[in-house]
C-alpha cells in the first residue's frame, strides 16, 4: 500500500479502476462529476480496459448499466441529487432483476429551492428501491467501501449504492492508503453472471408477472436483500484481513459505558466524535452510534449497540415531509418492543449544506436531555433554525 494525498472523488475512481470494470456509464452532475471525469481519463489512457459511455441523462445512465449488467458485464456509474431521482424508475427495475450494478452517490440536497450542497434528501428518497446501501464517513472509507461494493453486489446478485457526502468528501484532498493490483488478491474475482443474456442461449429477464406471481417474486427479493447482510459482513471481514481496516454494519465510538448515545450517518460523524470527546472530559457518559449499513437495515447490531442507553439522540440530514425523519423513524421502529430501550429524541439538521460544529452537537445532546426529562412532546426538532 502507499499513502497519498488525493481528492476523495479520485480515490473512488482509483477503487473502480482496481475493480477492473467492464463498463462505465457517465452523466455529469455536481458534485459527483470528478469521479467520472477521472475514470474518463483512465479509460482514454488505457489504465482501464472498459467501455466508457457518455449518456444524455441519468435515466439513460442506469438503463445502460442495466443492459450491460444483464449481459454479464461488471458495471459502474455515479450520480447525485436530481440525477439519482431521474434514475428512480430504473433503480427498481435493476434491483428487481437482481443485477449487481455498483454506484456511488455523492449526497446532495434536492430542489426546490435549488441547492448543490450536501444533505441526505436524495438517498432517503431511494431507500425503498431494493438496493444495498452503505455510508462512508471519510475518504479512506470511500475508497475501501467502493472496492468492497463490487464483491458484495456480485455475491448477493443485487445492486449497491455507496453514499458519501457531496463536497464535504468529494472535493476534499485527504491522505489515503491506496491498494495496488497485487494487494487486492481474490477480494474481487472475475465476474461470471449466473444468468447473462446470450443470443445463443436466449432467456427472458424482467418479464411480466401477473397477480398470481408478483407477490412471490417480491418476497424472494426481500429475502435476498436481508440475506445480503451476511455477504456484506463476509466481504468486510475479507477486506480487513487484506488491509487491516475492518468495517461493521453499526460502528460504535465510546459506547462501552455510555448512557446517552448520538446516532447519525455520513461525514458529520467525525465532527460529532469531537463533541463526544469533550463531553466525556466533562464527566458525561456520551457515545456515538453510526449505522454504516442502511439497507439491509442492521436491526440486531443497532439493538445491541443501544441496549444500555437511557437516551438516544438521532440526527437526520433529511426531512420526510409530514412525518418522522427517516433515520429517526427507522431507529424507533427497530427498538420498539424491546424489553429495555432508550428514549429516542429525533433531530433534523444540516439541511442544504448547513454546518453543525462540535459545539452544536454538544448543544443538541444537552437539549435532548431536557426533552427526555419532560417526556413525549414534539415528534422531532429541527436544529439551528434561524428565528
Amino acid at each position: 500500500m502507499k499513502r497519498v494525498g488525493m481528492e476523495v472523488s479520485h480515490a473512488v475512481a482509483e477503487a473502480v479502476r482496481l475493480a477492473n470494470v467492464d463498463l462505465i456509464a457517465a452523466y455529469p452532475i455536481t458534485p459527483q462529476t470528478h469521479i467520472v471525469e477521472r475514470l474518463s481519463e483512465a479509460v482514454a489512457n488505457g489504465e482501464i480496459d472498459a467501455e466508457f459511455i457518455c449518456v444524455e441523462s441519468e435515466h439513460s445512465a442506469m438503463s445502460v448499466c442495466l443492459g450491460a449488467s444483464a449481459s454479464g458485464a461488471r458495471t459502474y456509474t455515479a450520480t447525485s441529487a436530481q440525477g439519482l431521482e431521474l434514475m428512480h424508475e430504473v433503480l427498481y427495475v435493476t434491483s428487481g432483476m437482481r443485477l449487481p450494478v455498483s454506484m456511488t452517490v455523492a449526497n446532495r440536497a434536492l430542489s426546490a429551492p435549488l441547492n448543490i450542497l450536501c444533505d441526505h434528501s436524495d438517498l432517503m428518497a431511494t431507500r425503498d428501491t431494493g438496493w444495498i446501501q452503505m455510508f462512508a464517513e471519510n475518504g479512506q472509507e470511500a475508497f475501501d467501501l467502493t472496492l468492497c461494493s463490487f464483491r458484495i453486489a456480485e455475491e448477493a446478485m443485487l445492486p449497491i449504492m455507496m453514499h458519501m457526502d457531496g463536497f464535504t468528501l468529494t472535493h476534499v484532498v485527504e491522505p489515503i492508503l491506496l491498494m495496488e493490483e497485487g494487494e487486492v488478491g481474490d477480494l474481487i474475482p472475475e465476474f461470471k453472471s449466473p444468468m447473462s443474456l446470450d443470443p445463443d442461449n436466449p432467456l427472458t429477464l424482467g418479464g411480466y408477472a401477473l397477480a398470481s406471481e408478483y407477490t412471490e417474486v417480491k418476497v424472494s427479493q426481500e429475502k435476498a436483500v436481508r440475506e445480503a447482510k451476511r455477504v456484506v459482513k463476509d466481504t468486510w471481514r475479507r477486506f480487513g484481513e487484506i488491509s487491516g481496516r475492518f468495517y461493521n454494519p453499526v460502528e460504535c465510538y465510546e459506547m462501552e459505558d455510555a448512557r446517552i448515545g448520538l446516532a447519525l450517518q455520513g461525514s458529520f460523524a467525525e465532527t460529532a466524535s469531537i463533541a463526544v470527546d469533550k463531553m466525556r472530559k466533562d464527566g458525561k457518559k456520551v457515545g456515538l452510534v453510526r449505522p454504516r449499513l442502511w439497507r439491509p437495515f442492521p436491526f440486531e447490531e443497532l439493538r445491541q449497540a443501544t441496549k444500555d442507553l437511557d437516551a438516544l439522540v438521532v440526527l437526520d440530514r433529511s426531512l420526510s415531509v409530514g412525518s418522522h425523519p427517516p433515520l429517526g423513524s427507522e431507529i424507533r421502529s427497530a427498538l420498539y418492543g424491546q424489553p429495555k430501550r432508550p428514549q429516542v429524541v429525533s433531530f433534523v439538521g444540516g439541511l442544504g449544506g448547513r454546518d453543525i460544529t462540535p459545539e452544536g452537537f454538544e448543544r443538541m445532546i444537552e437539549d435532548s436531555l431536557k426533552i427526555a426529562e419532560a417526556g413525549p412532546g414534539e415528534e422531532f426538532l429541527i436544529f439551528g433554525v434561524k428565528e
